[in-house]
């Protein structure tokens, strides 16, 4: 597929299907992944942001009328205006930062009913005039969004602002891992340390020298400053039953706290073994 078109050439419109991405950023590798192995290299990924605060989806691509790209969600649907902005609440035209909606939308929420100012306390009140419901994202040179995840998903390493999206898509980019997820832990140093997760593909050893060149991997992508301290194998990573990577329990294991909750796991035994791993020497710097 040439990424810029809207379809394959000779597409036959009459047979259109389209496939969907909801929950976490789809990375580029698994959106390339998807289109290939799912839709057969002929179905448009429709990847979305929404909330079940936003009563619906308010940015994802109009299949035969948007150009795709790989991992990006393109743009606000029509009606719905959005803009990145940075820590003061001005727009940012090109780069990352909060992601905000500045007007009203079909289907928006009026209020939580019984609780008025717990709801603009909660969306209204970080950014005068705009809802925030604490994800950020960034803007590429054509004005397509990017979404880097929830806002408290952001590691700050020596004072530099590092999503976990752009890390993990660092480590999956690299043909020898299946899925990772990247938290950041207390560090006397940095301040936080980026601590990896890493499911091999099948047949790949799991050893000191793979953790070196997965380090060495994400510094070519992103640069020394998103370079994982410690990296963690493990053969699963916790998840919801919808398939949400759960880092605050990842976080959990990183910090040597005690686990919280862990109810809405598909499989709580994934965490006890990642504790495990971790406590019998991850593979660090």
């Amino acid at each position: 597929m040439k990424w810029g078109t809207a379809y394959p050439e000779g597409h036959d419109m009459s047979s259109l299907r389209v496939l969907g991405s909801v929950g976490e950023p789809i990375n580029p590798e698994a959106w390339v992944w998807y289109w290939r192995q799912i839709g057969g290299g002929r179905c448009p990924v429709v990847d979305t942001w929404w909330q079940t605060e936003t009563g619906g989806i308010m940015i994802a691509p109009l299949p035969g009328a948007t150009t795709l790209k790989p991992g990006s969600a393109t743009f606000p649907l029509p009606g719905v205006a959005a803009e990145v902005v940075d820590e003061q609440g001005r727009r940012v035209e090109k780069g990352g930062g909060y992601l905000t909606l500045t007007r009203p939308w079909p289907g928006m929420l009026r209020g939580i009913y019984g609780d008025p100012d717990r709801y603009r306390s909660t969306y209204w009140s970080r950014f005068e005039g705009r809802y925030f419901a604490g994800d950020g994202a960034r803007v590429d040179d054509d004005g397509y969004f990017w979404f880097m995840g929830r806002v408290d998903d952001v590691m700050n390493v020596s004072g530099h602002r590092v999503s976990t999206t752009e890390v993990e898509s660092a480590l999956v980019d690299h043909p020898t891992v299946a899925e990772a997820a990247c938290v950041g832990a207390k560090d006397d140093t940095t301040g936080q340390a980026i601590i990896a997760y890493v499911t091999c593909k099948g047949g790949v050893d799991a050893t000191p020298a793979h953790g070196e060149a997965l380090r060495a991997h994400v510094t070519k992508r992103i640069g020394p400053i998103a370079r994982p301290k410690t990296i963690i194998f493990t053969e699963e990573l916790p998840k919801t039953r919808s398939g949400k990577i759960m880092r605050r329990l990842l976080r959990d294991v990183a910090e040597g706290r005690d686990l919280g909750d862990t109810t809405t796991l598909a499989d709580a035994s994934v965490v006890e073994e990642i504790r495990k791993r971790a406590s019998t020497g991850p593979d660090e710097e």
